[in-house]
């Protein structure tokens, strides 16, 4: 047999996979990681124990499936996003914490950066709205702010990476400094247009451009694994930040196949082909995993608060005692009564973008209970996913391209067949989980697959995906229809406070 090691190191843990030639899953190891918050706002992780557990998981996964390393062909790698690190290239020494894509405090120079007009340069160039989320402005304030940064990278002696080319560096024993273009485009510092660094931007941010690393296709040789590290030299051959990953693991390799990731926030993707398309409807444009040097393109949209909505009601509210009791409860009632709950604990992400909302639960009666307001805490997340496809929809419409036909999702929530039967039921199109919903890591070992010739195309991927269940609309597009336009109200309700 073949076999293809996926490493995925995500923002609360690392965990490596492997999987067989057909994609399915052969055995899965997983490590918690620190979450360090030296202040309000911030967050950060240690880079070095990204990387300890990173490689623990991939030596463990191994052994879990009784293969040694001369049975895999390739080595994929995905990763949480926009996380930025740097480090010494002498001694491979991160000179501070990595800087969490959650973490705030660079918003002072994005004001900066919109007070001297570059949100449109950047928008046009990048893709990107302004925003502390990107790496760019998190990279300007290590280098302001550790004493000698500056004058260390303007001698060549710093490096600067997001987590896959941290771990390339420390796999291929500082041999490799590299990046794909997936994460490369999330940094705000990219031209997504010609694939590269872009001058006027690095220069707008003040990055010296010997920091940088080398872009490449997401399915490209990026390096070798040192053979001591896992028993055998291993090409890394597939590379993608987490969800443009996923949206290759589920096949969408096409304008107008769209993947939504129900996870702690959603995460919904929809492919626009060569196409840069800019959202007039509150979306971002990104790079999509590239199997070829081609640009390819996906609108995104994200929800802040997704499954995270259930942990509230487990541990805010007590009103159930592990998240998977939260279906059954919600299915002791009908419906949810007319409570309507917006879980905007930390104001609301696209398509809405408002950082002033808070969470507001509307249409309580005396006959309300807490499975009406479990059931309304559930169906806030099938809400917030909709009002995303409609805005992609709206945006896809202008552009006069291809209409979404079906949904495919994954993530922990998706395996909750309430929610996914209610968010067909509000698209009006089928929502379809396949049979391997680890997608984002399934993306990686794919992408290393079509690098070493395992698969001839992403035509053979699409033939190995498979559907496990069709959730179809039950209700009519007029009752949909009501039902966001109620959803919408109490929008307005929760940003009006």
């Amino acid at each position: 047999m073949t076999y293809l090691l996926a490493l995925d190191q995500g923002t609360s843990s690392s965990r490596s996979i492997i999987f067989d030639a057909d994609g399915a899953i052969v055995a899965m190891a997983q490590q918690e990681i620190t979450q360090i918050y030296p202040h309000p706002g911030w967050v950060e992780h240690d880079p070095l124990e990204i990387w300890r557990t990173q490689l623990a998981t991939a030596r463990a996964v191994l052994l879990k499936a009784g293969i040694s390393a001369l049975q895999v062909r390739a080595v994929g790698i995905t990763n949480q996003r926009e996380t930025t690190v740097v480090w010494n290239r002498a001694t491979g020494q991160p000179i501070y914490n990595a800087i969490v894509w959650q973490d705030r405090r660079a918003e002072p120079s994005c004001v900066a950066l919109r007070e001297r007009g570059l949100a449109p340069t950047i928008r046009q160039k990048t893709g990107l709205l302004v925003d502390a989320y990107f790496s760019g402005t998190k990279l300007q304030w290590i280098l302001d702010h550790v004493p000698g940064a500056r004058a260390q990278a303007a001698n060549g002696e710093l490096a600067f990476g997001t987590v896959d080319s941290w771990l390339m560096w420390q796999l291929t024993g500082g041999a490799v400094h590299a990046t794909d273009v997936s994460n490369a485009a999330r940094t705000m510092l990219f031209n997504v247009h010609s694939n590269t660094w872009d001058a006027e931007l690095m220069q707008a941010l003040d990055i010296p451009p010997n920091m940088m690393p080398r872009v490449l296709p997401s399915a490209a040789h990026f390096g070798e694994v040192l053979p001591a590290l896992l028993g055998h030299a291993l090409p890394i051959g597939g590379v993608a930040g987490d969800q443009q990953s996923a949206l290759f693991g589920q096949a969408c390799f096409s304008a107008g196949m769209a993947k939504n990731t129900y996870g702690t926030g959603c995460f919904m993707l929809m492919h626009t082909g060569q196409n840069f398309q800019t959202s007039t409807n509150g979306l971002i444009t990104t790079s999509a995993a590239q199997a070829s040097v081609t640009p390819e393109f996906a609108l995104e949209g994200s929800v802040f608060v997704g499954g995270a909505v259930v942990q509230w009601l487990r541990d805010g509210l007590g009103a159930i005692r592990s998240s998977a009791e939260v279906q059954a409860l919600a299915e002791t009632v009908p419906d949810s009564g007319g409570v309507m709950l917006v879980p905007a604990f930390t104001g609301l992400g696209a398509p809405y973008w408002n950082p002033e909302a808070r969470g507001t639960i509307t249409g309580l009666t005396r006959g309300s209970t807490t499975a009406h307001i479990a059931r309304a805490a559930l169906e806030s997340i099938a809400f917030q996913s909709a009002a995303l496809l409609q805005a992609m929809a709206r945006d896809a419409q202008q552009a006069g391209a291809a209409a979404v036909t079906e949904l495919r999702v994954d993530g922990g929530a998706c395996i909750n067949d309430l929610l996914m039967q209610f968010q067909a039921d509000l698209l009006g199109i089928a929502v379809v989980r396949p049979v391997v919903t680890e997608t984002t890591a399934l993306g990686a070992a794919y992408l290393a697959g079509l690098s070493c010739g395992l698969y001839p195309s992403t035509e053979a991927l699409s033939h190995l995906w498979k559907a496990e269940r069709r959730f179809e609309p039950r209700i009519s597009a007029t009752q949909a229809q009501e039902k966001m336009q109620r959803w919408e109200h109490a929008v307005r309700q929760a940003t009006a406070l």
